[in-house]
């Protein structure tokens, strides 16, 4: 996976994202937000935010800022958020998951929806998403990882060369995703149909340390390899 073609992918997508893939996902992200009890006044960044099918879902008094790197499905959710009047949502920002472009500990409560077998590198993902997690606070992840049915798992490798076209891989294994240092997982849900979609709940400690071998991003980094389309509220 690489960033031109996850952007091709899901500029395919966006036309018909919403009536194809809105109602297969609409248990994840109404699980992930339920779980988030209670909302109230929590600031929430939701990673891979896409069309902006969960918004109108969160409490109207919390603080929701969505980041996607797909500018075709950021459009459709910006017109969600101004036909609907969600004055909740903060923000919708086009931006790299893997280097977000927040401070240290801005966020109650971080989501990752249907985006870590996207991203080329989960264990980024999960990084970032810890980093900008203020200490106590939320991680989730709800995503698809590769079937325990040996033939389903036979077909998702056999789907995995074409994971560029598909703007996703089909084969990740949960064991991909990686618990980061100083979060203690809550629980593994099943979010979708037979379980094939899972919710993975994480919640830091009152400190959170950083591994020795991590490689923090600077903030120069941060500039250069994200575009901010500024506020919507």
């Amino acid at each position: 996976m690489d960033i031109p073609s996850i952007k091709s992918a899901y500029r395919r997508y966006a036309r018909y994202y919403d009536r194809v893939f809105g109602p297969v996902f609409a248990p994840g992200r109404d699980m992930a937000i339920k779980r988030l009890d209670p909302q109230s006044g929590k600031r929430i960044l939701e990673v891979g935010v896409g069309t902006g099918l969960s918004l109108p879902h969160y409490q109207p008094d919390t603080r929701v800022v969505g980041i996607d790197i797909s500018t075709d499905m950021l459009d459709i959710a910006r017109r969600r958020v101004d036909e609907q009047s969600l004055d909740h949502v903060e923000a919708l920002l086009e931006m790299d998951a893997e280097q977000l472009s927040f401070e240290d500990d801005s966020f109650d409560a971080v989501i990752a929806m249907y985006v870590a077998s996207v991203v080329p590198n989960p264990d980024r993902l999960m990084s970032e998403m810890a980093r900008v997690c203020k200490p106590g606070g939320d991680l989730m992840v709800i995503n698809h990882f590769a079937s325990s049915n040996p033939l389903l798992r036979g077909l998702e490798w056999c789907l995995t060369p074409l994971s560029r076209v598909l703007g996703f891989r089909p084969s990740m294994d949960l064991s991909e995703l990686p618990r980061p240092a100083g979060y203690e997982e809550l629980g593994i849900h099943r979010a979708n149909f037979l379980g094939y979609w899972k919710l993975v709940h994480y919640r830091s400690q009152a400190e959170k340390p950083r591994p020795e071998d991590e490689s923090p991003i600077t903030e120069g980094e941060r500039r250069e390899n994200n575009t901010s389309l500024g506020d919507i509220a």
